[in-house]
């Protein structure tokens, strides 16, 4: 076999190749194509290096044409065949210009095929333009704003409570669900396989529907439920009558709410006066994504109730009471998890075994009324 010349590279040329092969960003075939180049520095043959690199050896002989002709730049891609490019920076502005500043006769909103026609450009070009300046012309996002004028003195209240909660006092984040539909299906549902995702019929049946007030434990992740057939002030004053026998005398009970009728009514006034340790905190108005509690009922909805079929609102009921116990068993497998890591930090650990055992407390289970 004959011996191999070595191919001369320059060392400022040798350390660019290098930096090729260190650079995570590199394409795939531009790193391939410093290894050939440094390789064949080094003295090996074509076919070395084609069996090395795991490519034949018309390319190693094609770069090594190319960089003796071009120098590094002979390794980059050459331009492309086709139509070059019409787009303008000034007819990019003008895209961008009616985008914010005009809408089509034909339509409340701009569409690429829309703004194609108008500009005299392909849709694609338009898409690149609105990806270049994030523009979503087809999205939408309402949003609502308190009128309530004690709303930063409501939002300094409430938020305190999460970040810095009174001592020897429990914070219930409080609402109510209402009007959850025991929905089935008209059909059977066919399950999910390889290929296929699970699928239901559109329409569907009602067999009547529940509330349910809930309860949210700020610290823990507890939740305390109650369902109910209607949504008034008696039912809430039920509930809150649960809450008072599920917590221990001694400790104040700080309870975040909305602005619902229910809650302010003489007969609940009444009872609350009754039981001074019941602190009660207002969102403002047209602000209910300020209780936590809000946060729970979306997770109720997705993993229970959405794709749930029910032929009965007895069937709905027992789901919600099994997420609500499932929840509340997840919640005290991480404050026990929590109390364990600590004692373990201090140094205690004949106690932790005493909380890492299970089953945990079972009588903070259930703790659901019909």
């Amino acid at each position: 076999m004959p011996e191999a010349t070595r191919l001369p590279v320059s060392e400022s040329d040798r350390r660019e190749l290098q930096s090729w092969q260190r650079a995570a960003t590199t394409r795939r075939s531009h790193a391939e194509r410093a290894r050939i180049i440094l390789l064949s520095a080094e003295g090996l043959s074509a076919e070395a290096i084609s069996e090395q690199l795991g490519v034949v050896r018309l390319t190693v002989y094609k770069w090594r044409s190319r960089y003796r002709s071009d120098g590094v730049d002979g390794l980059k891609d050459l331009p492309r065949p086709g139509q070059p490019r019409k787009m303008t920076p000034e007819k990019a502005k003008q895209i961008l210009d009616w985008t914010t500043h005009r809408v089509p006769r034909e339509s409340t909103h701009w569409s690429l095929t829309l703004m194609a026609k108008y500009a005299g450009v392909t849709r694609w070009q338009v898409g690149q333009v609105w990806k270049a300046a994030d523009l979503r012309p087809h999205r939408i996002k309402s949003f609502k704003i308190s009128n309530d004028p004690r709303f930063s003195e409501k939002v300094v209240d409430v938020v305190g409570l999460y970040l810095n909660p009174p001592d020897n006092a429990v914070v219930l984040s409080v609402d109510e669900k209402t009007q959850i539909q025991a929905l089935d299906r008209t059909q059977p549902m066919l399950p999910l396989r390889p290929g296929q995702i699970e699928r239901r019929t559109h329409d569907y049946k009602r067999h009547g529907t529940a509330s349910l007030y809930a309860a949210f434990n700020v610290a823990t992740g507890d939740v305390l439920g109650r369902i109910t057939e209607k949504h008034r002030a008696r039912e809430f004053l039920d509930f809150l009558k649960q809450i008072d026998r599920a917590h221990v005398h001694s400790i104040e009970l700080h309870l975040i709410l909305d602005n619902s009728s229910t809650h302010k009514t003489p007969e609940v006034n009444r009872w609350l006066e009754m039981h001074p340790r019941f602190k009660l905190h207002f969102t403002p108005t047209s602000a209910s994504w300020l209780n936590a509690v809000e946060s729970w009922f979306s997770q109720l909805e997705k993993r229970a109730v959405r794709r749930g079929t029910f032929s009965s609102v007895a069937e709905l009921r027992a789901e919600i009471r099994r997420y609500i116990d499932a929840h509340t068993i997840a919640a005290q497998m991480r404050e026990a998890l929590a109390i364990v890591r600590v004692q373990v930090h201090s140094g205690v650990e004949g106690k932790a075994l005493e909380v890492s055992g299970l089953p945990l407390d079972p009588d903070r289970l259930g703790t659901i009324a019909p």
